[in-house]
């Protein structure tokens, strides 16, 4: 029968050995059990290596994953900030107790009338009362009447009718009237009506139409020139594109006083946009130039300003807020941090800006069930949702009475968020949307609370971006400027459109009403009727622009 070999390792017999050789074998032992470890500690170290590099790539293929479907949100998705679960995050009904506990407060002397609306506004019928109204009888015919006792009429309808556009010449015949004495002829002449821009041939409520429908209506000025042909004449767009930055230098005296004015207020809101001109010594074509705006007024006197500026320093708002002494509102953007050391000026947040990081990264985020736990962002999403609530409830209160629902409700809530933020931030992916968000929150925290020091400051600079809308619905009909001037002239127009809105006044009849006395302010009290809060306009030009 077969042995079956035995493989246990043979002890070695070192009772022989002589303590030299001991020693000897025991070093040799200790060597190779010293570079076993150092082995298993070098494979130890590959597998901790590889496990770090298995996670960054994890972690990087996760924050591209999520860009690439933030991008494609961005490229294809609706644009609207709401999400989905919305009212998961914070019920209808939370909101509704918080409104009502708001209403609860308002101290006695303040009528329900007075109080924030509890339901939405019911949709408005019929036609404005400012429009033109023409009667249009239908009458019965003389045989149908006969034997009738009596007739009235009944109104059954109203109908809304377009008046379409046309041109027409005006032919201006100059009187001369002729004296003769001592045998000379002396002749006296008509005084002329002064013309904005001289020898021109436009008038200015032609000039105001290609104003208008430019920079309100965004139609740039190659469609206008197609426009016009259509109505029986053809104006070039490149004399209309002269025309236009001819009168930047007409307007200026008056943006000049709109600048004083405004500067003299406490509290202005600031925004910035790219716009590309073309011709820009020391800028390329494609290089991105800036679009300033600032909103914000005296009380009574409000106004939009754009300004053009190649730049995006700190330098630019240093220029715009000369002499400018209050509370400057704008996003995260430190181009802001100059003209604030400066002049000493306050600076608080925007919250939309904040919250806007936060619904990109809600969106951007993987699928989840319906019973799904929300994501941090969507947390995120659920504190500044009452955040904005309290604003809601509060909107028709006094300026006293906001700051004193912001000390006893926000406040509170901010403290919370912040205290989330504190905590859950290190949880969260370095790199990731949300991550981002929360860091951007937190390092802007101390002027995203800011809000709450006044009752008349705002949530968030949704007044200057909603006042920079229009610039950018416009710049993608017309695209670009071609040179710094016609930029500068576009500012101008923006302003001057912008801030017929923010005071109720129908923009085309503003400028119109601008352009026919202009030329004839030779004075300061003059050119102070011009301005849009002085400006005296048919009550049918004077619209709600803003509700």
């Amino acid at each position: 029968m077969k042995k079956t070999s035995d493989n246990t390792p043979q002890t070695p017999d070192l009772s022989g050995l002589s303590p030299a050789e001991m020693a000897s074998v025991i070093s040799d032992l200790l060597e190779q059990l010293t570079a076993k470890d150092e082995t298993l500690q070098n494979h130890q170290d590959q597998l901790k290596q590889r496990d770090q590099a298995i996670q960054s790539r994890d972690a990087h293929i996760k924050i591209l994953e999520e860009l690439l479907r933030h991008k494609k949100i961005q490229q294809f998705a609706a644009s609207s900030e709401k999400q989905p679960n919305q009212i998961v995050l914070f019920d209808e009904a939370e909101l509704e107790v918080a409104i009502d506990e708001l209403r609860d407060e308002l101290p006695d002397d303040v009528e329900e009338a007075d109080a924030p609306p509890r339901s939405r506004k019911r949709r408005q019928r019929g036609f404005s009362d400012t429009l033109l109204r023409e009667r249009i009888e239908l009458t019965l015919s003389n045989e149908e009447k006969v034997g009738a006792s009596k007739t009235f009429f009944t109104k059954v309808k109203e109908e809304l009718e377009y008046i379409p556009a046309q041109l027409k010449v005006l032919e201006y015949w100059q009187e001369k009237a002729v004296f003769e004495q001592d045998g000379e002829e002396r002749v006296i002449t008509a005084a002329r009506s002064t013309h904005p821009l001289g020898k021109c041939i436009a008038t200015p409520s032609l000039l105001a139409y290609l104003i208008t429908s430019k920079y309100a209506d965004g139609l740039p000025l190659y469609r206008q020139e197609q426009m016009l042909k259509r109505l029986g004449h053809e104006v070039s767009r490149t004399s209309m594109a002269h025309w236009i930055i001819r009168l930047n230098d007409v307007f200026k005296p008056l943006m000049t006083l709109m600048r004083e004015t405004q500067n003299g207020s406490d509290y202005l809101q600031a925004d910035e946009t790219r716009i590309q001109v073309l011709k820009e010594d020391g800028k390329k074509a494609q290089s991105d130039k800036w679009m300033w705006v600032t909103r914000g007024g005296p009380p009574g006197k409000p106004s939009v300003l754009f300004d053009y500026d190649p730049s995006r320093g700190g330098q630019v708002p240093v220029r715009l807020l000369d002499n400018f002494q209050g509370i400057l509102q704008a996003d995260g953007y430190s181009g802001y941090g100059q003209v604030c050391r400066e002049n000493g000026l306050t600076r608080i947040g925007c919250w939309d800006h904040a919250r806007r990081k936060f619904v990109d990264a809600s969106r951007a985020a993987p699928a989840k069930g319906k019973k799904g736990q929300p994501s941090k962002a969507d947390v995120a999403l659920s504190h500044i949702r009452k955040l904005y609530a309290v604003e809601k409830a509060a909107n028709e209160l006094s300026d006293a009475e906001r700051y004193r629902v912001r000390q006893e409700k926000s406040l509170p809530l901010l403290n919370a968020f912040n205290a989330w933020l504190e905590k859950n931030a290190s949880k969260v992916l370095k790199g990731s949307l949300t991550r981002k968000a929360m860091d951007y929150t937190l390092n802007q925290w101390d002027t995203l609370v800011g809000y709450c020091e006044r009752g008349d400051l705002k949530i968030s600079n949704a007044g200057a971006e909603n006042a920079i809308r229009p610039f950018a619905l416009g710049r993608k009909a017309w695209l670009f400027a071609d040179t710094s001037q016609g930029a500068n002239a576009s500012a101008t127009c923006y302003s001057l459109i912008e801030t017929a809105k923010a005071n109720g006044l129908e923009p085309s009849a503003y400028i119109h009403h601008v352009l026919t006395h202009i030329a004839d302010a030779v004075t300061l009290e003059q050119l102070e009727t011009l301005l849009p809060w002085n400006a005296e306009l048919p009550a049918s030009k004077k619209v709600a622009q803003y509700g």
